[in-house]
């Protein structure tokens, strides 16, 4: 069982690790820029060009309009303009909050051929060196299995390492959402991954698609898996602050503001997920009835009253999980604040009994999957909580703990 000793000894060595850390990577890598990208991206080109373009003679809403404008546009439209439109600008529509779920799919699909078609060039690019034509054609298999039959991409935007969400299961007639929210080093190639299948963003949400499903067959569900914001690329600088989780926070924002019906929406926020699912907390729409974290470096918040949200915040953390050992304090923008599975953050906190350190929360088998599957699904009062005891589910009124709240 992990300790949490809070100690004034433990606190000051805590601080004191931290800044060494912080003075060890700026001595030996900087700190990290962004790439400057000359001109246009594929995305904000074909956003530039909705910007000018017209449908039956008039002219097209602003895209960054809110979501339910943007639905009654669409709503307002043919079939037939509707997939013209998507034809015309697939990322624009492929990426836009508002447009119609299906619709969205189809542009993607349209985006993604094209994007596949650039990369199978530059695999032959005489200009590209040996290791830039190899990069083209592993980005050209990843666009092909995201192309496989039966996949739906709610977003994709093929700029830098690029960005991408897949959705299982019927958005559009989902009694319950999931969105699954992973941590550093998301991008495009590492979007799924067949060795450790089960910690990319693909393989946690299908599998816990599958466990929702098993968790209450006759409920509807569907997850989505949410690699649509820039991560921070491997344990620097950028995963130390918030700057990326900012943005990130933004974006989720959005997603959950334009997702379709009125399901109850949880999220799932693994590692660095869990900094962007605290900045995000405030800002979500009542929807959002669970926030779950896992294996978390602090949601930017001492407390979790200090979220400022109803929704219900629950946190688990296997026992060999290493990021139990990063200092859980904030000090000059540098660290994320308190640990969320101490007693005295005051979240439901989670038995994560196999998950087996960083990356198996969401390996099949483990009770901390079977945890989430029924948190998504509503099933409160069978959840396992850490220790000994039903303290994770205190305070659940009768409704609630029947799913039904």
């Amino acid at each position: 069982m992990t300790s949490f000793d809070t100690s004034p000894q433990l606190n000051v060595w805590r601080a004191l690790l931290a800044l060494a850390v912080v003075f060890v990577m700026l001595a030996t890598t900087g700190w990290t820029a962004l790439r400057n990208q000359r001109g246009p991206t594929a995305l904000e080109a074909s956003v530039a060009a909705w910007g000018h373009g017209r449908i039956d003679g008039r002219p097209l809403p602003d895209s960054d309009t809110s979501p339910a404008r943007l639905a009654r546009f669409f709503a307002s439209l043919s079939d037939w303009q509707r997939t013209s439109l998507a034809r015309r600008y697939p990322l624009a529509v492929g990426n836009m909050n508002g447009a119609p779920v299906e619709l969205r799919y189809l542009a993607n699909r349209t985006a993604l051929e094209k994007a596949r078609s650039v990369e199978r060039a530059r695999m032959h690019d005489k200009r590209l060196s040996l290791s830039g034509q190899r990069e083209a054609g592993q980005r050209m298999n990843h666009y092909d299995s995201l192309l496989a039959r039966g996949r739906h991409i709610l977003a994709f935007d093929p700029a830098g390492a690029g960005k991408v969400a897949e959705v299982f299961g019927n958005l559009g007639r989902a009694e319950r959402v999931s969105v699954v929210v992973p941590g550093v080093d998301t991008e495009l190639v590492t979007f799924e991954r067949t060795a450790r299948k089960y910690s990319a963003p693909v393989g946690m949400a299908e599998s816990l698609y599958d466990a929702e499903r098993a968790a209450s067959p006759d409920t509807r569900t569907a997850v989505i898996a949410w690699a649509d914001y820039t991560s921070p690329s491997g344990l620097g600088m950028e995963a130390a602050t918030a700057s990326r989780a900012e943005q990130g926070a933004d974006r989720l924002n959005g997603l959950v503001r334009a997702l379709p019906g009125r399901a109850p929406v949880s999220l799932f926020c693994h590692s660095y997920g869990s900094v962007v699912c605290g900045l995000a907390a405030d800002t979500l729409p009542g929807r959002v009835t669970d926030i779950a974290v896992a294996g978390s470096p602090g949601m930017r918040a001492a407390k979790a009253a200090h979220l400022h949200t109803d929704a219900r915040v629950w946190a688990m953390r296997d026992a060999n999980d290493w990021i139990q050992d990063v200092p859980y304090l904030e000090v000059g923008g540098l660290g994320h604040g308190a640990d969320p599975v101490s007693a005295a953050f005051g979240a439901r906190v989670l038995s994560a009994r196999g998950a087996q350190g960083h990356s198996g929360y969401f390996v099949p088998g483990t009770e901390s999957l079977r945890n989430f599957a029924e948190i998504g699904v509503g099933a409160y009062r069978t959840v396992a909580c850490a220790g000994e005891g039903d303290t994770c589910r205190a305070g659940l009124s009768a409704a609630t703990a029947a799913g039904r709240a």
